[in-house]
């Protein structure tokens, strides 16, 4: 398949284009100028310069192409002002989806989030992972990033609905190599790895290898179903802070933190973080809207993906693995 990929120069994408060329597919890659471009290296692709907001480019980059998967989001905790967040997850998804429905793609892959799932509930003290069916609503999204991609998952269901072969995946917390920013999950590890993460919030994350997520992808277009979401995660990968800290320290032989910050500790914190911020204009250490997410343990349940698409389940601990090895060999860990 020729394939019309958005954000291939982030984790998630990077990783799809190594993963589509792998399996002998041709790939077209939308980048926008000064993009680090080290997650492509070691893979060929035909690079296109654009943007989002530029319909036109995008239709006529797409004409030919027989899957595009649109994976670009603006993805921050924090900004003086949201409004080019907005116009790049919501009305960008809008353009993105229209444009490759005129160019003749036959599936559309549109990259989501768990964020948008229902949140998990509680019976006994026990949290139970969410799943597709789990009701939400744009009330309960608590952030910016968490409204934009709401709002955007909604107009691709609404396309989907009138005739677009749309196909929606929700990743989890994906982990492991190429991250080079780093993500905010990849961050948690390295600074582990740096003995810099001297306490934690108790709180969890679905833990998934990036492998995974970017074969849930190209799973997605071969045998999704239009207008459904599908949870990219791992079975096993409902883990704590405590529990994932406890498996690097046995697998790096760096002590884990021991001291847990409690919830209304670190929600002052950020406060007045994010109050010094409005002042200075650099972003907040500890974004409101982070440590709002982290009072919830974000476990998450993907057999329909499982069931549905074949979605791969490597072992969360190799995940971590994979992810250590790369920051070492990338030198994100001080010597």
């Amino acid at each position: 398949m020729y394939c019309f990929v958005t954000g291939a120069s982030g984790f998630i994408g990077a990783n799809l284009v190594h993963e589509l060329t792998a399996r002998g597919h041709r790939v077209k890659a939308l980048v926008r100028p000064g993009t680090d471009l080290r997650g492509l290296a070691g893979t060929t692709y035909d690079s296109v310069p654009g943007d989002l907001s530029e319909r036109q480019v995008l239709q006529k980059a797409m004409i030919g192409c027989d899957w595009c998967f649109h994976v670009a989001a603006s993805y921050h905790l924090w900004q003086k002002n949201y409004s080019t967040m907005y116009a790049a997850n919501v009305e960008g998804t809008r353009n993105v989806l229209e444009a490759a429905a005129a160019a003749g793609c036959k599936r559309i892959v549109y990259t989501s989030t768990v964020g948008c799932i229902g949140l998990p509930s509680s019976i006994n003290c026990r949290v139970v992972p969410s799943d597709e069916s789990c009701p939400t609503s744009e009330s309960q999204m608590s952030n910016h990033y968490k409204r934009s991609k709401w709002q955007a998952e909604q107009v691709a269901l609404d396309l989907a609905r009138g005739g677009l072969p749309v196909v929606i995946v929700n990743p989890s917390a994906p982990i492991g190599p190429r991250d080079v920013k780093p993500t905010p999950t990849g961050k948690v590890i390295v600074d582990f790895l740096n003995r810099a993460m001297p306490a934690y919030l108790d709180t969890g994350l679905n833990w998934v290898h990036v492998r995974d997520v970017a074969i849930g992808h190209l799973l997605a277009a071969e045998k999704g179903r239009i207008g459904e979401r599908y949870i990219l995660g791992n079975t096993e990968g409902n883990w704590t802070m405590k529990e994932a800290f406890a498996m690097l320290q046995e697998m790096t032989g760096i002590p884990a933190p021991n001291v847990r910050i409690p919830y209304f500790v670190a929600l002052a914190a950020a406060h007045v973080d994010e109050s010094l911020s409005l002042l200075t204009g650099k972003p907040p250490k500890a974004p409101l809207a982070g440590v709002r997410m982290a009072r919830y343990k974000m476990f998450f349940n993907p057999t329909k993906a499982i069931h549905e698409l074949g979605l791969p389940q490597t072992p969360p601990r190799e995940a971590l693995g994979d992810a250590v090895e790369w920051f070492r060999q990338n030198r994100f860990v001080r010597r």
